[in-house]
């Protein structure tokens, strides 16, 4: 999607709040990830893009030690802390925590910043799982690099400290996924990210591929209590098979050794050790063009999220099945399934460009929302990471 009107958004509430206009402009996007759920915080892979939805800050520095904020969507509301004195949560509004947060932890990582004024300006989906949070924390690590000229903040980084924002202040026990995608991702390309490295490997693209993310407009209740639970059963089946992560077993292993393990957390058990090896031959299904296999093991993903992991909704499994008629018909190509932490949400469908007006006309025409709702879609492409860009 184009900066133009978020930048011409921010720069109007920036000029209202604070008279002239941002010396710097900083973006950082929203992510889908195509398979590999959950999988992030059991040290495993996911396969995720940046998409062309994402935060725009536009910033000035200030002469003293303030951080003055404006949230350009939410009627300008304001912000402010002192760099020198205790940073805490407000909890209301969230946003200004996600802000609070990122900046007490690049002070913990000690990263000496400066006084600034910023207007905040988004077009990630709130709420949908595409990880608007992430985003805005990303965005906020690359405008104290550019503020206080910290070179040698790199974007993984940035990542980690967002991530531990998250799990250190606002308490939800998130992986490392979005906020590395949101500073790392490639034009054109998914990321293979090994969580527990933090290595990533450019995988592109086929040719003529659109990435389509359908809203079931399922609202996500619970989610976070829910996210920690399965994090939670994750970490003691690990225990159980005497593992750092369950990253460290395969498929043998899970069954060889399950004496003991309560079903309900052996099966959450066997949701990540398969999906693992389901995200390793999706990037391989990726690079040799095998839109067919990559339809096959996004199938076998939504299936495992819904039998062994309990994280998606009646709605969203109806979702998938409407949309994945319809990319198949015909003989057509591609896959889909749930996206996100689960419990309603988003589903990513990756097809090619010239199937997107007939799906998304099946979809119109095939589902509703328990509340009769129509889903919401969005179309992208594979975006760049975080980045500088001129005002």
């Amino acid at each position: 999607m184009s900066l133009d009107p978020l930048r011409q958004r921010a720069a109007t509430a920036f000029d209202h709040a604070f008279g002239g206009a941002p010396t710097a402009w900083v973006r950082a996007p929203g992510r889908v990830n195509l398979i590999g759920e959950h999988t992030d915080y059991n040290a495993g892979f996911v396969l995720p893009c940046a998409i062309d939805y994402q935060t725009v800050i536009g910033l000035r520095p200030r002469a003293d030690r303030a951080v003055h904020v404006v949230a350009a969507d939410h009627g300008a509301a304001t912000d402010t802390f002192d760099l020198d004195a205790p940073i805490t949560r407000r909890h209301d509004p969230l946003w200004a925590d996600y802000v609070r947060g990122m900046v007490k932890m690049l002070r913990e990582d000690d990263h000496a910043l400066a006084g600034v004024d910023l207007v905040l300006a988004g077009d990630v989906p709130q709420g949908a799982g595409l990880s608007s949070s992430a985003s805005l924390q990303v965005a906020l690590g690359q405008a104290f690099r550019a503020r206080c000229d910290l070179d040698g903040l790199s974007p993984t980084r940035i990542a980690q400290l967002a991530q531990r924002a998250e799990n250190r202040f606002i308490d939800v026990a998130c992986g490392i996924m979005d906020q590395l995608i949101s500073a790392r991702g490639q034009r054109g390309h998914a990321l293979l990210i090994d969580c527990r490295s933090l290595e990533a490997e450019p995988v592109p693209l086929p040719a003529g591929m659109a990435v389509m993310i359908i809203h079931s407009r399922v609202r996500r209740g619970l989610v976070d209590s829910a996210y920690n639970e399965r994090r939670q059963q994750c970490e003691a089946a690990a225990r159980h098979y005497g593992v750092p992560a369950l990253r460290d077993i395969d498929e043998a292993t899970l069954h060889q050794h399950r004496a003991g393990l309560d079903p309900l957390v052996w099966r959450r058990a066997r949701h990540i050790v398969t999906e693992n090896a389901r995200t390793l031959q999706a990037a391989e299904a990726l690079r040799a063009g095998d839109l067919a296999r990559l339809g096959t093991l996004m199938a076998a993903s939504h299936a495992s999220m819904r039998d062994d992991f309990e994280i998606t909704h009646p709605a969203v499994d109806a979702l998938v099945e409407v949309t994945r008629a319809a990319i198949e018909r015909d003989g057509g190509q591609g896959g889909t399934r749930m996206t996100g932490g689960g419990f309603g949400g988003c589903v990513v469908a990756l097809l090619p460009r010239e199937r997107v007006d007939a799906v998304r006309a099946a979809i119109a025409d095939g589902y509703r929302a328990p509340t009769g709702e129509p889903a919401t879609v969005w179309v992208s492409g594979a975006a760049d990471g975080a980045s500088t860009f001129e005002g």
